[in-house]
């Protein structure tokens, strides 16, 4: 095939075309409202960027085994994070689907005919007709291309771009919102181990309690109530001993799903050793705004609806379509490319709509509302990461104080049963006095343990509502094909290694 149309000429008139303008605003990031200091972190200072503070693995920090051993799998396992990966991969390829309009759409088309038809009649044939075959064809090649005179298909671009780093940032969203999931379920797994343990000191000595109780009234010397007390005790901690086991297994069945398994696939054993409390340095609040995927994703969605705007005003304006075709053609077949049988043709079109009944305004519109409300939702996530970080601060601060408070307590409490038990033995309280002392020893037991298992809790929750280790400068921009290999796999590891504290 010989093509006579000469390339330079086409790629100055494409450069040219791509060139031209873009309808439809451009976008900028609108202001929020950010305060200076966090209202919870009285005497603040700008933290410091300690080595021991969360990164990517921020859960090293709690100090346990089990949280160390199964965090990583819920990148790799847990399907919540697995679709959002396909999810992102599948806006990536929405890019490139955009990208390709930018171009034109180059074919080849050849075919070949063989043909049969009578010519007349021959007197001296006994069959009448003269039957003449005719071969022909054509190899041609043809050029179709919409020059994106108005930017609608690099406003798509955009939107698709943007829509595609939101896809990411959901990615690292879902991660660390399954990982701090997992860091609770282990929480709580650990916290019912410990009930369970003090439950059964409790039960070793209410029986002791109950041996003592029972030999005495052997001799007569008790009122049988007491007997009936002292057992009715016993029995009480048994059973809350057993309940324990459903909350133990529901914790062990959550972590089983959360790291992609089927529940009865992960055993996990008793351990008696609770996480412990890590440090987490505190930024100043700006940082949110970089630090959150969630408001990253509603930053991006943003910037989507903007570029969308473009679109819609695009409608607005003609579509022109250029066309070529050379190539050759020849009946017969014989002799194809040959220069007499060169054809070509050149073509170009322009399309406008003149009245649609409001349609391209109407969409406009639709447009521009939903970019409002992209800035609404976006304002709002700011606003609800402010009050997460604060609700964290303010739970960690008033535990603190009530666990300092409960220490005194349980010490105490426990001197107190102590005391009432020598007495009774003594003969000179009831076992009333006894049963009482008891029971709120163990209920400031329990309470102080459910105090540790919530400072816990916000801890964790705290390190998500931070951001984790993410930051959106791990974005990756899906216009650059370069990036488009890294994004993808750095996407399927959500979590990045940057500090917590900057």
């Amino acid at each position: 095939m010989k093509m006579k149309i000469s390339s330079k000429p086409l790629a100055a008139a494409a450069a040219l075309l791509l060139g031209g303008c873009m309808v439809g605003p451009d976008y900028h990031r609108p202001q929020v409202s950010v305060p200076a200091t966090f209202h919870e972190l009285p005497g603040w200072t700008q933290a410091e960027p300690a080595a021991a503070g969360p990164k990517g693995a921020w859960w090293t920090g709690f100090n346990d085994p089990l949280l160390d051993e199964l965090e990583p799998q819920v990148v790799v396992s847990n399907q919540t994070v697995a679709q959002d990966y396909a999810n992102y991969q599948q806006a990536l390829a929405e890019v490139k689907i955009a990208r390709a309009s930018l171009f034109p759409t180059i074919g080849v088309t050849g075919s070949a005919t063989r043909q049969r038809s009578a010519t007349g009649t021959s007197s001296s044939s006994s069959f009448g007709n003269i039957q003449r075959v005719n071969n022909s064809g054509s190899l041609e090649g043809n050029v179709s291309w919409e020059p994106d005179l108005w930017g609608s298909v690099r406003r798509t671009i955009e939107q698709n771009s943007a829509t595609a780093q939101a896809s990411e940032a959901t990615l690292a969203n879902a991660t660390l919102s399954e990982q701090i999931a997992l860091a609770n379920a282990v929480i709580q797994l650990r916290t019912s181990d410990a009930n369970i343990d003090l439950l059964k000191q409790t039960v070793q000595a209410f029986q002791h309690f109950l041996n003592v109780v029972a030999d005495q009234d052997k001799f007569g010397t008790i009122p049988p109530s007491d007997v009936v007390t002292a057992r009715t005790q016993l029995e009480t901690a048994q059973a809350s001993l057993i309940a324990l086991g459903i909350a133990r297994a529901q914790d062990a069945h959550a972590i089983a799903v959360l790291v992609g398994k089927n529940p009865e696939d992960l055993d996990i054993p008793h351990s008696t050793a609770m996480p412990t409390l890590p440090t987490i340095p505190v930024g100043v609040p700006s940082t949110l705004l970089q630090r959150r995927p969630d408001i990253a994703t509603a930053e991006r969605q943003m910037a989507a609806e903007n570029a969308a705007i473009g679109v819609a005003v695009a409608a607005y304006y003609p579509t022109i379509s250029l066309s070529a075709l050379d190539g050759f053609t020849q009946s017969p077949l014989g002799g194809l490319l040959h220069v007499a049988n060169y054809v070509w043709s050149l073509g170009g079109s322009a399309t406008e709509t003149i009245f649609d009944g409001g349609l391209r305004s109407g969409e406009v519109a639709a447009a521009k509302a939903a970019y409002q409300a992209a800035v609404a939702n976006y304002r709002g996530t700011v606003l609800t990461a402010f009050e997460d970080v604060e609700n964290d601060l303010s739970g960690l601060r008033i535990l603190a104080e009530q666990s300092d408070a409960l220490d005194a307590a349980v010490r105490d409490a426990t001197r107190g049963a102590e005391i009432a038990f020598n007495e009774y033995q003594a003969g000179t309280v009831d076992y009333t006095t006894v049963a009482t002392a008891q029971t709120t020893q163990l209920s400031n037991q329990q309470t102080a343990l459910n105090v540790q298992e919530s400072r816990l809790l916000d801890a964790a929750s705290l390190i998500g509502d931070l951001g984790g280790g993410w930051s959106d400068s791990a974005l990756h921009d899906p216009r650059h094909p370069e990036s488009a290999a890294s994004a993808a796999s750095a996407a399927s590891q959500a979590s990045a290694s940057n500090t917590v504290s900057q």
